[in-house]
Order: C-alpha cells, then structure tokens, then sequence
C-alpha cells in the first residue's frame, strides 16, 4: 500500500470526523453520514478494489458500528453521556447516528492509515483506552456535541474500557480478514516500519 493512499484513507477519516462533529454541533444530522457514504464509495473504488476485500471491510464497519452501538448506547442510556439531539438516537436512548457514523468510517481506516495496529491487538487496545477519550473530549470541547454529567472520572474510565475492548477487538477482527498473509508492519504515520 502505498503512502499516498494511507494519507488519503487518514484524510478522508478526518474529513468525515470534522462534517460529522461539525455538523452534529450545528443541529445537523446530515453532514457526517452524507461525508461517510462519499468515504465509503471513495474507499471501495479507489482504494479497495478486490470483491472478497470489500466484503471484509463492510463486516469491518458492520462490527465496529455494533461496537458503536453497545458502548454509546449504554452510556447514553445510563445518563453518563449525554448527546446533542441533533440527530435521531436509536430507542431507549441509544446511540445517535451521527456517533454511529464515525464508528462507521473509524473501521475503514483499521486495514489502511491504522494498520500498525492490527499486527498489534494488544497495542490496538492501549491506544482505544486512550485516544477513545480523548477524542469524545475533544469533541465535547470543541463543538459541544456531547457533555459528561458528574462525575466526569468514572464516565472517562468507562470509556476508557469500552474502547479498550472495542479496539482490541476490531484489530483482531481486521487481522483475521487480512487472510493467511497478516498486514505489514508500519509506523502510525504509514511508513515501513
């Protein structure tokens, strides 16, 4: 794989990270799938162009927007997060679609920009328990898209595991689809390693 098309998959990610918060934080539930749907097609023409890799990586987004589902479905519905109504959330509290869409769009980038951490599960779920914080504060900061009631901590440390785990998995997930031949090893910034 080559440079240019692991900075266009980390780009593209964070195109449609900035539409969805952005968007999210403006009222509008829109922008982010409307951006994720344009990364998807980009991704499956240009840069994954086998039908057995395209299957892979749709059950890739399939599983971490189940991810999706469960972590911020149980922290909406609990209270310890709580979302901008900008977009329909799911029953019962659940996870809105705007959420759901980058989890969507993270899992494109697993086989790709963040390939690193697929040979790596172990590091995978270092790096989900803390950048998935980091990233829902960041968000919460810039945009005020999501907020943390009191007490902040205890909600941090349950995203903390949940991304953990999910991370983990999904990098164990998108090892097991690379096939017999495992993802070649390369640093974060996509370099050989």
């Amino acid at each position: 794989m080559s440079r240019r098309t692991i900075l266009l998959n980390a780009v593209a990610y964070q195109s449609v990270w900035f539409a969805t918060v952005i968007g999210a934080g403006r009222g509008l539930w829109w922008p982010g799938p409307l951006a994720a749907l344009a990364f998807l097609a980009l991704h499956l023409g240009a840069i994954v162009r086998d039908r057995g890799e395209r299957r892979r990586e749709l059950a890739l987004v399939a599983a971490a927007v189940a991810c999706g589902l469960v972590i911020d479905g149980v922290l909406s519905a609990s209270g310890a997060i709580v979302f901008t109504p900008a977009a329909p959330a799911l029953p019962a509290g659940g996870a809105p679609l705007w959420m759901l869409t980058l989890w969507g769009a993270f899992a494109l980038t697993l086989r790709h920009s963040l390939r690193a951490l697929t040979a790596r599960p172990l590091l995978a779920a270092l790096v989900g328990a803390i950048g998935g914080p980091l990233a829902y504060l960041g968000a919460a900061r810039a945009t005020g898209v999501l907020a943390f009631p009191d007490p902040r901590a205890m909600t941090l440390a349950m995203l903390a595991a949940g991304w953990c785990l999910a991370l983990g998995l999904l990098a164990l997930l998108a090892s097991r689809h690379a096939g017999a031949s495992p993802p070649a090893r390369a640093t974060l910034a996509g370099g050989a390693a």
